[in-house]
C-alpha cells in the first residue's frame, strides 16, 4: 500500500492540470477549516451556513464555469472539484452552489437577454444575488412537461398562476428562475420577491438535507414584464439542459460524500478495539472497506471521464445519467455500510456517515430519480422512450 492514497486507489487525481489541482486544494482547504467545524451544527439546527456566503464567493465558486460578468471561467473539471469538496463537507453546500452556479447562472447566461445577464450575473458572481431554479411542482416529480403552472400574455406582461415545490433556496432567492406551460410551450420567467402574488415558503421538518433551504413558490396572478422573460427558451429543452449542468456536479459531488464515510469509518475501525483487536484487523471489516475503495474508484474514473468529455464538447445527456446513478447510488451503499460499521454510535450527530447517508436519500431522488436515469440509458441503448 506504499504511495497509494486510501481515497484515490487509482491515482485519478495525478490526471489532474495544474490549475485543476489548485482549485482542488483551495477548495479543499476552505471546506476542512470553515465548513467541517459548523455543519454538524448546522444540520442539527435545520440552518443553512449562510455566512459562508461571502468567501464563495470570493473562491469564485459561483458560476465558476462561465465566462465574463465577474465569473471565473473554469472548465468542467475543475467545477466537478469544487462540487467534490463542497459535498465532502455536505450535500447541502454542493446544492447550494448548484442551484446558484449551474440552475440559474447558467440559463441566464446561455439564454437571458443582454440586460438580464448584466443585472444579475455580475450581482450573482459576487454573491450578492441568490438564485432559485422552479420547474418541480407537487404532482408532477419525474414528468415536468406535466406541469400545470402556466402564464398568459396581458398585453405586453404575462400573467403567471401555479406553484413550484422542493425549491432549494426559494424563501433567499433575489430571483426565482421559473419555468411555465404558455400557448408557446414552457417558459422561464424571472421573478422577483417583491412581485405582487409571488410567495415563498419554508419546507420545515425534514429528515434530509436539514442544512439546506428547501422551499415551495406560489404565484397567484403575478405580473411579470416581457423584459423578465428568457428570450431564446421556449420548450422542455431548455429547464432540462439547466438539469443536466446540475447533474453533472451531482455525479462529482457524491464522490466527495462517500470518500467523507470512508476516511471516518477507516479511522474508527482502526481504533475501535472488539474482541482483543481492531476492527480493522478482521477479514470481514476489511473485505466491507475494499468494497467501499472499488466503488469510489470506479465512480471517480466515470466523474472524470464526463468531465473531459463536457470540456471537448462531446457530453451526451445519457452518459450524465449513467455516472449520476451510478455515483449516487454507490455513495449512498457507502454511506448505509459505514453507518452500520459505526455501530450504535453511528446514529449521532457526532459522526458523519448517518448525515450524509440521510442527504444521498435525497441525491439520489432529485435531478431525476434512479429509475429516470435508467430509462435515460435505456432509450439510448434501444431507441425506444419508455417513459
Amino acid at each position: 500500500m506504499a504511495g497509494l492514497n486510501s481515497m484515490d486507489l487509482l491515482d485519478v487525481d495525478s490526471l489532474l492540470a495544474d490549475d485543476e489541482v489548485l482549485v482542488r486544494d483551495t477548495v479543499a482547504r476552505f471546506v476542512s477549516e470553515k465548513v467541517l467545524p459548523i455543519i454538524r451544527e448546522c444540520f442539527e439546527e435545520h440552518r443553512f451556513p449562510s455566512e459562508l456566503i461571502p468567501e464563495m464567493a470570493g473562491l469564485g465558486l459561483f458560476g465558476s464555469t462561465l465566462h465574463g460578468y465577474g465569473c471565473a471561467g473554469l472548465n468542467n473539471v475543475c467545477y466537478g472539484l469544487i462540487c467534490r469538496e463542497l459535498e465532502r463537507g455536505d450535500s447541502g453546500l454542493r446544492s447550494f452552489i448548484s442551484v446558484q452556479s449551474s440552475l440559474t447562472m447558467f440559463p441566464i447566461h446561455r439564454y437571458g437577454s443582454d440586460p438580464q445577464k448584466e443585472r444579475w450575473l455580475p450581482a450573482m458572481a459576487r454573491g450578492e444575488a441568490l438564485g432559485c431554479f422552479g420547474l418541480t411542482e407537487a404532482h408532477g416529480g419525474s414528468d415536468p412537461g406535466n406541469m400545470k403552472t402556466h402564464a398568459k400574455r396581458d398585453g405586453g406582461d404575462w400573467i403567471l398562476n401555479g406553484s413550484k415545490m422542493w425549491i432549494t433556496n426559494g424563501t433567499v432567492a433575489d430571483v426565482a428562475l421559473v419555468w411555465a406551460m404558455t400557448d408557446e410551450g414552457i417558459r422561464g420567467f424571472l421573478v422577483e420577491p417583491g412581485m405582487r402574488g409571488f410567495e415563498a415558503t419554508e419546507i420545515e421538518r425534514k429528515f434530509s438535507m436539514r442544512a439546506s433551504i428547501t422551499s415551495a413558490l406560489f404565484f397567484d396572478n403575478v405580473r411579470v414584464p416581457a423584459e423578465s422573460v428568457l428570450p431564446d427558451a421556449v420548450g422542455l429543452r431548455y429547464p432540462l439542459s439547466c438539469l443536466s449542468q446540475a447533474r453533472f456536479g451531482i455525479c462529482w459531488g457524491a464522490v466527495g460524500a462517500a470518500q467523507a464515510c470512508l476516511r471516518e469509518v477507516l479511522d474508527y475501525s482502526g481504533e475501535r478495539v472488539l474482541f482483543d483487536r481492531p476492527l480493522s484487523h478482521t477479514q470481514s471489516i476489511q473485505i466491507r472497506l475494499a468494497e467501499m475503495a472499488r466503488r469510489i474508484a470506479t465512480a471517480q474514473l466515470l466523474a472524470y471521464r464526463l468531465g473531459k468529455l463536457k470540456d471537448a464538447g462531446r457530453i451526451q445527456p445519457a452518459q450524465v445519467s449513467l455516472a449520476k446513478w451510478h455515483n449516487v447510488r454507490a455513495a449512498l451503499e457507502i454511506a448505509r455500510d459505514s453507518r452500520d460499521m459505526l455501530g450504535g454510535s453511528g446514529i449521532t450527530v457526532e459522526h458523519t456517515a448517518m448525515r450524509h447517508m440521510l442527504n444521498l436519500e435525497t441525491v439520489n431522488t432529485y435531478e431525476g430519480t434512479e429509475t429516470v436515469h435508467q430509462l435515460v440509458v435505456g432509450q439510448a441503448l434501444t431507441g425506444v422512450n419508455a417513459f
